[in-house]
């Protein structure tokens, strides 16, 4: 019961490899994870972060009484950020400062069901690759540097379209967990 879990940040998508092209990209490191919560439990999570990277944590209640849980998300100074009660999701995004992050799930309100829960941490921004990005830069001359510029200008674009990628996936992937959970198996309509 509330052991401490460390959590590695492996790199899932690099954006060289699904957006060509798009060298000045910076892509997320994002991890998963399905872990059942008994009934009485809280089990907390801890995450290093630098300063000034973005860390966004979604989780989904996939199955247990209620499907709703207790979540906590506290800063490396203990200050708490997030604090929600009996909620079946949730997404939050934040600034980090530097240190670890706590996250928590809490089923200490159940005293029978447990939970199945889902989470997925997306880390932006977090300093290395944006140091490589620059280094690389400052040797480009001449006719080179208006291709940049097109690349600083289509950035955004890019960013959006691969925030919606990595969103419909993971809403793709919580579904896949549950069915697989539940075995369940997915019907189609017949089409005439």
């Amino acid at each position: 019961m509330g052991d401490k879990i460390w959590l590695p940040f492996p790199v899932v998508l690099l954006a060289s490899l699904l957006l060509p092209g798009a060298a000045g990209f910076t892509p997320s490191l994002d991890s998963d994870f399905t872990f059942t919560l008994p009934a009485g439990q809280k089990e907390c999570f801890y995450q290093p972060m630098p300063l000034k990277a973005s860390l966004e944590i979604e989780y989904q209640v996939l199955d247990g009484a209620g499907l709703d849980i207790d979540f906590h998300l506290a800063s490396p100074k203990g200050r708490t950020l997030v604090f929600e009660q009996r909620k079946s999701d949730g997404v939050h995004t934040i600034e980090t400062e530097g240190g670890d992050y706590m996250f928590c799930f809490d089923n200490t309100f159940s005293t029978i069901s447990e939970k199945v829960i889902f989470f997925e941490l997306i880390l932006d921004n977090m300093g290395e690759q944006e140091q490589e990005q620059e280094d690389w830069k400052k040797y480009i001359t001449g006719t080179d540097m208006l291709d940049m510029k097109l690349e600083d200008i289509l950035d955004p674009t890019i960013k959006i379209v691969f925030a919606e990628d990595v969103q419909l996936r993971m809403h793709l992937g919580v579904h896949q967990q549950y069915q697989v959970q539940t075995k369940q198996k997915w019907s189609y309509p017949n089409s005439a």
